[in-house]
């Protein structure tokens, strides 16, 4: 019977979460890219959760909103779910303001 837990021969657990970070500011260009990035990702991995590190993240505004909900998208399909990382005060009050907070616990 299998644990559900593949090792690569390197020794590195293949399910640890999947670390997305995303610095700056995010543009309404950058979605698609950050999406296709994760799906690959996650497509070649066990993965069963996704880390989104949002602590360098300088704009928190409907357009990282976006992001972070085409990221839980694309991680959903893949059967994981999506959690934060260092997220600011103003970013969960926005995320709990189109009522997406909960989505992203």
């Amino acid at each position: 019977m299998s644990s559900g837990r593949r090792d690569s021969p390197f020794g590195v657990d293949a399910t640890q979460p999947v670390v997305v970070r995303i610095a700056g500011r995010v543009s309404p260009a950058d979605v698609p890219r950050l999406c296709e990035e994760l799906a690959v990702r996650l497509i070649h991995g066990d993965a069963t959760e996704v880390i989104c590190d949002v602590g360098e993240l300088t704009h928190a505004d409907l357009a990282a909103v976006n992001a972070l909900a085409r990221l839980q998208l694309t991680a959903r399909r893949q059967g994981c779910r999506i959690r934060l990382r260092d997220a600011r005060p103003e970013l969960r009050a926005l995320l709990d303001l189109v009522g997406f907070g909960e989505a992203v616990a």
